[in-house]
């Protein structure tokens, strides 16, 4: 199994690491959110073991950040804070699972087996494209007419959304839980602001528009019919 752990506690690490070994070579560690989310997402992973608590970014925003562009590999969260209301956040959030510390690594390794049985979905793809307009979710580039678009990653994650979605409308209510985890309305134009900045680069050097506004409904990402 390819598995990557993120815990910023060497010694910890080091100890999963250790009594993982007879699931096979593919054993990598990581010491902080930020670097563990880029590694997450630079390749396809048996199974991801992720700290709750971590430097640069904890491991809620990891884990958020990967369901929300399509990551599907089992997710295994460990953390101190074992409370319900802290499991019960850590799998609304998209862990498959939530162990913990302290733990036997008899239960950790009976956990990954059981995540292991369980049939895995199709691996989303990584690169998506609409018209001439693509997006590479490795890399994190995007491009139209072979021309690349710098995009802010707020901007970015809104476009991968709206590509996840492309041909249906989605609500405001829809872009602000999962894009800016927003669980309520605030009073705020940051999605029309958001909106306004991202079509400015992706559609007004181009004669066809490809983000549209349904009015009093929401957004839809899709080519002219």
């Amino acid at each position: 199994m390819k598995i990557l752990i993120i815990e910023d506690n060497q010694t910890m690490a080091a100890h999963i690491s250790a009594g993982l070994g007879h699931f096979g070579e593919g054993i990598n560690c990581v010491g902080d959110g930020r670097q563990g989310l880029s590694m997450a997402m630079s390749q396809p992973w048996d199974l991801l073991i992720l700290d709750r608590m971590l430097p640069q970014l904890d491991g809620l925003s990891v884990l958020r950040e990967l369901r929300s562009c399509g990551g599907n590999m089992p997710i295994l969260m460990v953390s101190a804070l074992g409370e319900v209301d802290s499991r019960v956040e850590g799998l609304e959030a998209g862990a498959d699972d939530y162990l913990a510390k302290p733990f036997a690594m008899s239960e950790l390794n009976a956990r990954i087996a059981a995540l292991a049985r369980r049939p895995r979905l199709a691996e989303p793809p990584t690169r998506l494209s609409l018209a001439d307009l693509t997006l590479d979710r490795i890399s994190r580039e995007v491009s139209r007419q072979g021309r690349p678009i710098e995009l802010q990653p707020r901007e970015f994650r809104l476009l991968d959304y709206l590509f996840a979605h492309a041909g249906r409308v989605v609500t405001r209510s829809m872009l602000l839980e999962h894009v800016w985890e927003f669980h309520f309305e605030p009073q705020t134009s940051v999605v029309e602001t958001h909106i306004s900045r991202l079509r400015a680069k992706i559609d007004r050097d181009f004669e066809q528009p490809l983000l549209h506004t349904v009015r009093g409904v929401g957004y839809i990402l899709r080519a002219a019919d």
